[in-house]
Formats: structure tokens, sequence, C-alpha cells
């Protein structure tokens, strides 16, 4: 699979190129290398030592773990996902990021092994007829895919000088001092909605067919039936041209995956905000129903909370797709969890209807 990094873990790829080994690969002319080879051996033993703490800690007599593939796994979202998987005895958690640098962060900030990330740029996945099994071998075995890709704009830094040049007029006129819509967005190279958001994920959709993935749950984004959305225009230029529409391409991965005849969760979340989870009600409805609310905000937390009880909850046979968002409770009232939220939720045979919104063209 294009996009894999090089090296073997214990018959599989390795999630690093160089910097560094596994014990079965190690030896000392590598880890002098470079005045490096301290730095490697506290690695390795630190690795190993975290195995070992969580299989004592965790695994109990008899059970067994159900492997989940996280994508995007070194995002602000899909760490999330990935640590409360990685911390859950019910599931043992993989994850897939785009680089190196990634990967390192991932594992700094989760303190998971080195052999549960794979390195691997969704939008280059290819596979070739002359191999059957070119993915490495820990991801053989998953029951389940979280899909946390995205493509992340970046703010244009002129166009934040000129707000806040503005910022005094503002005032004076009566308005708010800074106007978030004067702020510039734009993405990287070759990381733009349709081929992150569209092309990355269909392509994750197509490897999940591949290695025998039953199940896929996809957090994608609420506002797409809105064709104003102000989430649209980032990326395009004053005249509505440029690599834009990220909500539209979400849509198009979306039904892709609708089509895919795998079972799907599909999570459509309100704004996301970085605050403490399981802190507010979720209300979960569809078709943006809940884009009239004046609060349209969830904590990413909460997000990924849902994307687990996702893995859990309803019939295993059944798929849904469905928008959230978080309500502030009263002081001591008790806050239902997300798994009794979206069971709840699926009691209702509700999903989203996707002929509404946007024309989508003949998927491929």
């Amino acid at each position: 699979m294009k996009g894999l990094i090089r090296g073997r873990i214990t018959g599989t790829r390795t999630p690093f190129s160089s910097e560094f080994v596994q014990p079965r690969d190690f030896n000392m002319a590598t880890a002098r290398r470079g005045g490096r080879w301290c730095y490697c051996i506290t690695v390795v033993l630190l690795s190993c030592a975290l195995s070992l703490s969580r299989a004592l800690s965790m695994n109990m007599p008899g059970q067994v773990s159900t492997k989940i593939v996280v994508t995007g796994a070194a995002g602000r979202t899909g760490s999330l996902i990935f640590s409360k998987l990685n911390a859950d005895p019910r599931f043992d958690a993989v994850g897939l990021v785009r680089s190196e640098t990634s990967a390192k962060k991932l594992i700094s900030k989760t303190r998971c092994d080195l052999n549960e990330v794979v390195v691997c740029d969704v939008t280059n996945m290819e596979f070739g007829e002359e191999d059957d099994h070119p993915w490495p071998t820990i991801l053989d075995g998953a029951a389940a895919m979280v899909i946390c890709t995205s493509a992340v704009p970046q703010i244009s830094k002129s166009s934040v000088i000129k707000a806040m040049l503005k910022a005094p007029l503002n005032v004076l006129r009566g308005e708010k001092a800074v106007n978030f819509r004067d702020f510039k967005f734009k993405f990287k190279p070759g990381q733009y909605p349709e081929m992150v958001d569209y092309v990355g994920q269909t392509k994750q959709i197509d490897f999940a067919k591949k290695v025998g993935i039953k199940h896929v749950v996809l957090v994608s984004s609420m506002g797409v039936l809105d064709p104003d959305n102000f989430l649209n225009s980032i990326g395009k230029d004053k005249n509505g041209e440029g690599h834009g529409d990220i909500l539209v391409w979400k849509r198009r991965a979306e039904k892709y995956l609708c089509l895919s005849g795998l079972r799907y969760s599909i999570i459509h979340p309100g704004g996301l905000v970085d605050t403490e989870e399981s802190k507010m009600k979720l209300v979960l409805d569809v078709d943006d129903n809940l884009m009239r609310r004046e609060k349209k905000s969830i904590t990413r937390g909460d997000v990924a909370e849902l994307a687990i009880a996702s893995l859990t909850a309803g019939d295993k046979g059944r798929s849904v797709s469905f928008d959230c968002v978080g309500e502030e409770v009263e002081e001591g009232e008790a806050v239902p969890s997300a798994e009794d939220t979206l069971r709840e939720f699926l009691l209702s045979g509700r999903t989203a209807d996707y002929t509404l919104g946007p024309s989508l063209p003949n998927l491929p």
C-alpha cells in the first residue's frame, strides 16, 4: 500500500523509518549512529514497560479485545478517540497517522506502544494486483474503523492583521471589535477538502472492505444543508473560486459510505470546543434540525464518547447517521452517558435523509 513507512515490526511495517527500531531489529551499530543509542534503548524499554503494564492492569482472564482502527489518530478529535479506546479493555486500538511527525506526537500524547501506530497517507492508498496483502499485519482482524481525517485550514496572517486594524473603528460603530468572517483561511497544497474529505475517505472505505472490516464510524460535520454555510467558503477567493466546499465533499464521502455495503455510523457534530466533557446533555437529531438552536456546539470529548458508543450501542446490523450538540443542564441534574443517549435515539429509528442537501455527482 503506497504511503506506508518502510521497515518491519515482527512481520509488519514499522511506524518509523529510522529513528526508532523494535527490539528484534535493534543493533548497536544502528543505536550509535548519530549518538542516539541511549535514547533508542530508553524508548524500547519504555515501550515494553507500557505494554506489560497495560496487559497486567487491563486484560482480564478470558477477555477478548475488539480491534479498532482509528484514522486521523493524531488529530485533536482522533487522538481523544484513540486514547479512550486504548484505555478501554474492551478494545485494541491501532492508530493511522499521516506522517512520522504525527506518529511521534501521538505516542508522546497518549503513551501508546510503538507497534500501535501505522504511518500512512490515506490520500495515497493504492492496492496493486501483484501484492494481495500490502498492508501491515497489525491491521488484520479489525472489526471496525473510526474515520477522523479532515482537511484542516490555516488562517491567513495578513487577514488577522487587517481584522485587528479594523477593530477600533468597529467599536466606534457599536459593532463587534473583531468579525470572525473577516479572517481568511486556506489549505495546504494537496490537503484541500476534495483530496482529504472525499478522495482520502473513499480510499479508507475501500481499504476497510479489503481488510474485512464490517463497521465504519465516520466523524463528519453538521450544516451541509445550508448552501451558504461559512465552512464551504474556506479555501475560496472573493470570486468563489478555489478548493473549498468542505461540507459538500464530506457529504459526498458519506454517500459513498452509505452505498458501500458496510455498516456505518455517521456523526455530524456541531461546532467543536475543547471544554470539559460529560458536563452537558447530548442532544441528537437529523437533517440539520439542530442548526436552528442558538447554541450549536459540542465538546470534542463528547464526540469521542459518541464515536465509541457507536461501536457498542444498538442493533449490530443497523446503520445510522445523526447530528449532535451539547445542552446545558441545571446544577445537580444527572447527565446521561453518550451510550445511553445513543441507545435511546436508535430506538426512534431516525437517520439522515441523503436525498436532501447539495446535488451530488454520480459516485465512482
